[in-house]
């Protein structure tokens, strides 16, 4: 089936079931109404004149209420899901026409010292933005991590691979992973602030005879109440009611500060707990990854779900009356603190690797969807070598959209180490070197890549494509630019395998001064442990060829000039360009 069609056809089912589950609402409603009606009468009769078939009535009609209003939450929130996976498939459906990405776009981890700028990672309409499906903090901290610190060992990458290829084919185990994770709304809570909740050293738990006196104290404090409605004296009752307040007061402190790091985590608590329970569910198939992550959620999500209510009742001590009627009689603050202390002491080792795990679910369930979303692109080959090398067949850039993106055969490193690209502006240079790097991430983060054929050895990315100056750190374009050189230098000096990608560099300088300097780097380039690909409008540089033969190759992307007219082809091929469409187009527009 079409993918299009696919979603439209999810679309319409997803609408068709929202309808049905209004219709049952609406209903549901009409019934409680009814019920809740039927039962006031009921009861006024029943006071009116007691009977035993009345009373039997109100309690028929007091159930039914209660289950009404519960199948009532439940449809509730079967329709939120719905509209939640209307929302998903309209989006997909749209991201296929060429809309943008409802999810949103990273900019904020956006760090322009390195690739993450030039290669268009973060920000609108980049590599981020199209992958991302993640609807939780960890999770799009995992998927940026990812982009901005790609796997560079060729097991970690094939493993990788497996996770994705087994997750991409159980298309309602990723739908809705991603739809229960929206259901806590646009807000992404912190979690920052548990790990000093985590970190505190337990008041309560830890001293038994404490928690037994609680207990103890607690039944007396009822049988007080009792006591007090029956004989009318109250002074039983009001002796407890202090000492409770008492008990209470003197572990305030304690219990406001931990009330402080764990309150309003309850949502997120229980959507992580959705995500971790959806997950357990899912085939992994031959894949560690999928297995490990399923074996940690399946262990999670009862824990975390209990954590959830244990909150949601903490947080219920801000309400009046739990405060006035709970704390005074129960110990309800600290028997809340209590079984906190207890879930605490049982789950504190794991939680972080439970927090990690729905990060890792959510950056692979992107990557998956991203690969159901692109079935004609092709599963790269990592290969373990010696030499390092790039070999591509149609290579293009997933960012373009299909009807305009032009593909090339390209590679790299079995006989040559530099390779410099010559061509006008508007010809394709900079966009091809972008298309190989983003192409190379994607290879290395276990996704398909643009391309009917991609092996590779892995290789860190370390780019100067797109350059700026800074009027705060007071930096001119030129030093900035020299700057990013010099990083790069610094990281090929490590000795780590890298691809280097730069975009005519030194111009602001004069043409001499800008021809030695580049010739001069190009040289150095080739010492060190990389492939580089060096996009130039100096021709003068092409005489490396010759100079530095097996090391460095001239490639080109040329301009056609046929009837009185510029076009641009935008295929790569061997040589230097030539053609002068510079003075051709300002001759065209009458400026010389």
């Amino acid at each position: 089936m079409h993918l299009a069609t696919f979603y439209e056809s999810a679309i319409h089912s997803d609408n068709d079931r929202l309808r049905m589950i209004r219709r049952k609402s609406n209903s549901l409603s009409l019934l409680r109404l009814l019920l809740f009606g039927g039962l006031v009468t009921t009861l006024w009769f029943l006071f009116r004149q007691f009977s035993a078939g009345l009373l039997i009535l109100s309690l028929a009609e007091a159930a039914g209420f209660i289950v009404c209003v519960n199948w009532y939450f439940r449809l509730k929130d079967q329709r939120a899901l719905r509209e939640k996976l209307v929302f998903l498939h309209t989006n997909e459906k749209g991201v296929l026409e060429g809309h943008a990405n409802g999810f949103p776009d990273g900019r904020g981890f956006l760090d322009p010292d390195n690739y993450l700028d030039d290669l268009d990672i973060f920000g609108s309409a980049s590599v981020f933005h199209v992958l991302n499906r993640t609807t939780t903090l960890h999770g799009e901290a995992a998927l940026a991590g990812l982009l901005r610190q790609s796997l560079l060992s060729v097991e970690a990458i094939r493993r990788q691979q497996m996770a994705v290829k087994g997750l991409t084919g159980q298309t309602d185990v990723r739908q809705l992973l991603t739809a229960k994770g929206l259901l806590t709304g646009d807000s992404k809570a912190d979690l920052h602030s548990l790990t000093g909740w985590l970190n505190m050293e337990p008041s309560l738990y830890h001293r038994k005879g404490l928690r037994i006196g609680i207990g103890v104290l607690t039944l007396a404090n009822l049988a007080a109440l009792l006591y007090s409605f029956s004989s009318n004296n109250y002074t039983l009752l009001i002796i407890a009611i202090v000492l409770c307040r008492l008990l209470t007061g003197y572990f305030s402190k304690s219990v406001s500060r931990q009330h402080q790091l764990i309150s309003n985590k309850q949502p997120i608590f229980e959507q992580y707990a959705d995500i971790l329970l959806i997950f357990s569910t899912a085939d992994t198939g031959d894949s560690p990854v999928l297995q490990q992550l399923r074996t940690r959620s399946q262990e999670a999500h009862t824990a975390i779900r209990r954590l959830s209510r244990l909150t949601s009742f903490f947080d219920q001590r801000m309400n009046l009356l739990v405060n006035l009627i709970l704390n005074s009689l129960a110990f309800y603050d600290l028997q809340c603190m209590v079984a906190l202390e207890r879930w605490k002491a049982r789950y504190k080792a794991d939680f972080a690797g439970w927090v990690e795990a729905v990060g890792q679910i959510e950056c692979l369930n992107s990557l998956a969807t991203f690969a159901f979303n692109h079935p004609d692109y092709s599963c790269p080959e990592p290969v373990v070598s010696d030499d390092l090398f790039i070999e591509t067949a149609e290579l293009a850039h997933p960012l373009i959209p299909p009807g305009r993106r032009i593909a090339n055969d390209f590679s790299i490193g079995r006989n040559e180490k530099l390779i410099l690209v010559t061509g006008s502006n508007m010809s394709g240079k900079t966009t091809f070197l972008r298309t190989i790097g983003v192409n190379l991430l994607l290879a290395q983060c276990g996704a398909p890549v643009c391309a009917s054929s991609f092996t590779f050895t892995p290789l860190q990315l370390l780019t100067s494509l797109r350059i700026s100056d800074s009027l705060q750190e007071q930096t001119s374009y030129f030093m900035a630019e020299l700057k990013k050189l010099q990083r790069i230098i610094h990281r090929l000096e490590t000795g780590t395998p890298a691809l280097v990608l730069i975009d005519e560099i030194l111009r602001g300088t004069n043409s001499e001064d800008k021809t030695y300097g580049s010739e001069q780097f190009a040289r150095k380039l080739v010492n060190y442990r990389c492939l580089s690909l060096f996009a130039t409008h100096d021709l003068a540089l092409g005489q490396l060829e010759q100079e530095l033969p097996g090391l460095v190759v001239n490639y080109c992307f040329e301009s056609i000039i046929e009837g009185g007219d510029l076009h641009f082809n935008y295929r790569l091929q061997k040589g230097i360009a030539r053609n002068r469409n510079a003075s051709f187009l300002m001759k065209k527009m009458k400026i010389i």
